[in-house]
């Protein structure tokens, strides 16, 4: 899918990061054996093959020694990479997710290249049609123009619903918000989910406080609006602009917080067709769900109730002229990257530079490689595995994963805060797991997409449409297990609880990540602390209230649940505390699930490692332990920096910390004080009463 919104395969994924792109679109929500012995490729390497980063496969360059490792161990780590390294100005922060991105995009545009030349190639159509900007800029505003004109002739309020749901399949999402996903409590049963939707500015609190900061994102949102109004000829622009935010403003209202939105059983309701009208009314549903071919089923998941039932009472009571000015801004939006370059820096001044702090747009090849992989992705990901993922990769990649399952399998044995019956459904969950590595067994099928050269947004719409009715197709169908919600050029990692698995696309499975030549520590600490991360998702605060067939139930005791709230309570907390920037800390609650995934991943991962080494001493590397290397390689994973308007539209929306905060976990970790021996005055000191200890 190729528009701005996201729209997810399950009902509830967890991402390793959102390190790469911009945070998620609004309330988007993964047999266990012995331990595996050590890597052999990895363990030959030192003597053998060159890791790809330094002596060991860590950047000791980038440290900085003057730092205590207990007084701030990501500076400890990172900070000479911190102080020499400049964010390029196209980047909004820059670490080691953007540099990997850098190398897919790289190389996928090679591969596009190639494609270009070939008259047969769809993605290489698709591209080419990027790529001819003088054929674009010639055509202005023009392809919008059918839009433009279908918006402005709704004459009533069952004809803007009709509008809406035809929206939805360009991926113009309105106040309410469809689409195909699974059903948590059946998850190989393809559903309708409904959500509240419909914000242009990044999160609720984006109109609900009064920063300066935040102030200004909605008066240069304002004008942003305006200057779409002003490219298309439209009068008042600044008047229908302000109304409109105003608009979005109470909508913002009544929707509910990312905290509450996280909640797997509160955004877990059923509604029949019927409810909708009569819980909802106001709003011409069967126009709605029919436009966008969402009419046909009896069974809808409602993921916000009260703000679904807000927003169609908030569309009854507006005045159509100003329902028509929302979704024409809107349509406009979400058109602006496909047309002449002065909506695409229209566009790119506003959500590039004011809302994440971006001077320079990306590259226009860069862009056109972001275009191609998300509408044709798989078809892309085919070449660039063949190209760049060999086979031995993929296997050291299993290998490695087998050793953190078995790692995960022995603590879930011993853990304390699990009733003896529960340890057993936990053991089971995890002999059930589906670890999914490098690239689908099964490639998705484009052949009814058609791509024009010389159509740019008409083949984005015509893609966005494919996705949709590719969508419509899974119901009433079993879903296909076998799909994936990434491709593989993508740099990031998801699990996915609906259906028991971890996914790590074949682009994250390289340095500093992994690297089969590196020392086997830093790998642990960096792809197996990751692999680790992902895992213990099916474990966390919603995670495990899935079971292992994937189904949304209550399968902990209520002791079991008094424990574990009673330890994750201390991490929020601990998190609370932090504060990145001048009076923003980082949300506790919103970034429960991947500060708990951290230490978790980290806790399995160095089990793993251990247990790799069969009973023999770590090798000591440039004056450096086993475990000291191993924390070094989690390190430097997370080393990253960022503008300071991305960071804090991060610590709004984001529910990961961020990367410097991640880092710290390791000071909840016993075994990381015996690897540095920080002393009690050390300012990541933590006794051991203070040390959350949850795995």
């Amino acid at each position: 899918m190729v528009s701005k919104s996201l729209f997810l395969l399950a009902a509830s994924m967890f991402a390793l990061s959102a390190a790469v792109a911009a945070p998620p679109a609004e309330n988007a929500k993964k047999p266990v054996g012995a331990a595996v012995g050590p890597v052999a490729s990895q363990q030959a390497a030192l003597g053998a093959d060159k890791p790809q980063i330094g002596t060991f496969g860590f950047d000791e360059a980038g440290m900085d020694r003057s730092v205590a490792p207990g007084d701030d161990f990501y500076a400890f780590a990172n900070g000479t990479w911190t102080k020499v390294t400049e964010i390029p100005a196209d980047r909004s922060n820059y670490g080691a997710f953007a540099v990997l991105d850098d190398l897919s995009v790289s190389r996928t545009r090679g591969i596009l290249d190639a494609a270009a030349k070939d008259p047969n190639s769809k993605i290489g159509a698709l591209y080419t049609s990027f790529m001819d900007e003088d054929a674009i800029e010639a055509k202005g505003f023009d392809p919008i123009k059918s839009d433009i004109a279908a918006i402005k002739g709704i004459g009533s309020k069952s004809d803007y619903a009709r509008a809406l749901g035809l929206a939805l399949r360009n991926g113009v999402r309105g106040p309410i918000a469809a689409y195909v996903s699974l059903d948590d409590k059946d998850p190989d049963r393809p559903t309708i989910q409904v959500a509240q939707s419909g914000l242009g500015l990044p999160d609720r609190d984006y109109y609900l406080k009064t920063d300066a900061p935040i102030v200004a994102a909605r008066k240069a949102y304002v004008d942003y609006l305006t200057q779409l109004f002003s490219l298309t000829g439209e009068p008042n622009g600044a008047a229908r602009a302000q109304a409109i935010v105003d608009f979005e403003g109470r909508l913002a209202q009544i929707h509910w917080t990312r905290v509450e939105s996280r909640d797997s059983d509160k955004t877990y309701n059923v509604w029949t067709r019927a409810d909708f009208d009569k819980n909802a009314p106001g709003f011409d549903w069967a126009a709605y769900l029919g436009a966008a071919g969402l009419n046909g089923d009896n069974h809808y998941l409602v993921a916000q109730p009260s703000a679904v039932i807000a927003s169609a009472k908030l569309i009854a009571d507006a005045p159509l002229p100003l329902l028509k000015d929302y979704l024409l801004a809107h349509t406009i939006d979400e058109a602006a990257p496909w047309l002449s370059r002065r909506f695409v820096d229209a566009n790119f001044g506003f959500e590039g530079t004011t809302l994440s702090g971006t001077p320079q747009n990306q590259a226009r090849w860069k862009r056109g490689v972001d275009l191609v992989k998300n509408a044709m992705g798989e078809d892309v990901g085919q070449a660039y595995v063949a190209k760049y993922f060999p086979p031995e990769t993929k296997a050291a990649a299993d290998r490695l994963v087998k050793n953190i399952i078995a790692a995960m399998d022995r603590r879930l044995q011993t853990l304390a805060w699990m009733d003896p019956a529960t340890r057993q459904q936990a053991r089971a969950k995890l002999a059930a797991f589906t670890p999914k590595i490098g690239y689908p067994d099964h490639w998705r099928d484009y052949s009814g997409l058609t791509v024009a050269r010389d159509d740019l947004y008409g083949n984005v719409k015509r893609s966005n449409e494919f996705d949709w009715q590719y969508g419509l197709s899974k119901l009433g169908k079993p879903a296909d297990r076998r799909e994936w919600g990434m491709t593989p050029m993508e740099i990031n990692a998801y699990a996915n609880p609906v259906w028991n698995e971890i996914v790590f696309p074949a682009a994250i499975l390289q340095p500093p990540f992994f690297d089969p030549h590196a020392d086997p520590a830093v790998n642990y600490g960096g792809i197996g602390a990751v692999i680790g991360h992902e895992l213990s998702h099916h474990f966390d605060d919603q995670g495990r209230k899935y079971d292992k067939t994937g189904r949304l139930t209550d399968w902990w005791t209520p002791q079991d649940v008094t424990r574990f709230t009673a330890l994750t309570d201390k991490l929020v907390k601990e998190y609370d505390a932090y504060e990145p920037l001048p009076g923003m800390h980082v949300q506790g609650a919103l970034t429960l699930g991947e500060n708990m995934a951290d230490l978790a991943g980290l806790t399995v991962a160095l089990d793993a490692y251990h247990a790799s080494l069969n009973g023999k001493p770590a090798p000591v590397i440039d004056g450096m332990t086993g475990d000291q290397r191993f924390y070094l390689g989690w390190a430097q994973v997370w080393r990253r920096s960022y503008r300071e308007a991305n960071l804090r539209q991060r610590l709004l929306t984001d529910p990961h910390s961020p990367s410097v905060q991640r880092t710290w976990i390791v000071r909840n970790l016993q075994p990381w004080y015996d690897a540095y021996k920080p002393v009690p005055t050390a300012k990541m000191y933590l006794t051991p009463e203070q040390r959350v200890l949850v795995w």
